[in-house]
């Protein structure tokens, strides 16, 4: 097809709702309503003679050829915002907006900030905890730090492993002392336990630990490590964190470990559109973090 006739308008609205998998989305982040979006795929669909979508009681999936154009698109939209970026002087900039998952924000990132600050007084950062993967578009984030149990790569981004994750039981040293004495794994069930997400990982834990099976159906659930944290430092249950998160805290008494028993949980990426065009200041964010966080040392 002519340069001059493609269908620009639709192109990008497929590619929004396709990238996202949903029109409302797509709707949204082209600030158009969805009866616009589904008009622009439809015109797409006639004028190439095939479906891009499988329409769906809740949803739309894309098809194979759908899947295809999605990729070339993607691509293609990406490389043209990447040499926009580059000649407006965007990538130079030394504002540095770093996405990263809620529990690593929390628990690990904030803390250590000052420690990159000093390194690099130049950049100004610009925290965003999110656990959603970043697609990095104009204005979004320029580095991102996500977590996953099993997947090791994404779509349309580049990923790097940054640490596996470590689950260990961590408990506040008063607490500890109220109660009987911690000497199997079951002792600690005459506390609160804190749970992250679910309650199945401590399950998990107490058979690793080598304990009768445990079923656990109370205790307060959170929506992250952060909030875990928080709660165990003041006493109000047992947590079970991140072993690099609790570090600091254990290395300073305000926490104990009173079981060297952990589980696997899954690891930590660090995630970027594509390493090889990261900014000076995300560069430096990067051999900063692979240098000082301690998971990257195992």
């Amino acid at each position: 097809m002519k340069r001059g006739r493609l269908p620009l308008t639709a192109l990008r609205s497929f590619e929004a709702a396709g990238r996202l998998e949903s029109f409302t989305l797509a709707a949204s982040e082209l600030f158009v309503s969805q009866a616009a979006i589904s008009r622009q795929v439809r015109e797409l669909e006639e004028l190439i003679g095939r479906p891009l979508f499988e329409r769906l009681h809740r949803g739309v999936r894309l098809t194979a050829d759908g899947e295809a154009l999605l990729g070339t698109l993607t691509a293609a939209f990406d490389m043209v915002g990447e040499s926009l970026d580059a000649l407006s002087g965007r990538r130079f900039s030394q504002t540095l907006k770093v996405s990263a998952e809620p529990s690593f924000a929390g628990c690990w990132l904030v803390p250590h900030l000052q420690e990159f600050q000093e390194a690099h007084p130049e950049i100004d950062l610009v925290i965003d905890a999110d656990p959603r993967l970043s697609e990095f578009r104009s204005g979004e984030a320029d580095i991102a730090i996500r977590h996953s149990l099993t997947a090791e790569r994404w779509p349309r981004v580049e990923a790097r492993p940054l640490a596996r994750v470590e689950m260990i039981p961590v408990i506040a040293p008063a607490l500890a002392r109220a109660g009987r004495p911690l000497d199997r794994p079951e002792d600690l069930l005459q506390h609160a336990l804190l749970h992250e997400d679910n309650r199945a990982l401590w399950e998990q834990w107490f058979a690793a630990a080598g304990a009768a099976p445990v079923k656990l159906e109370r205790g307060a659930i959170f929506a992250d490590g952060a909030m875990v944290l928080q709660a165990t430092l003041r006493g109000n249950g047992v947590g079970l964190l991140d072993r690099d998160h609790a570090l600091d805290d254990l290395a300073a008494g305000r926490l104990i470990r009173p079981f060297d028993v952990s589980v696997p949980y899954g690891a930590f990426f660090l995630v970027a559109r594509r390493f090889e065009t990261l900014s000076d200041a995300a560069q430096a964010f990067v051999a900063w973090i692979e240098r000082s966080y301690p998971g990257c040392a195992r």
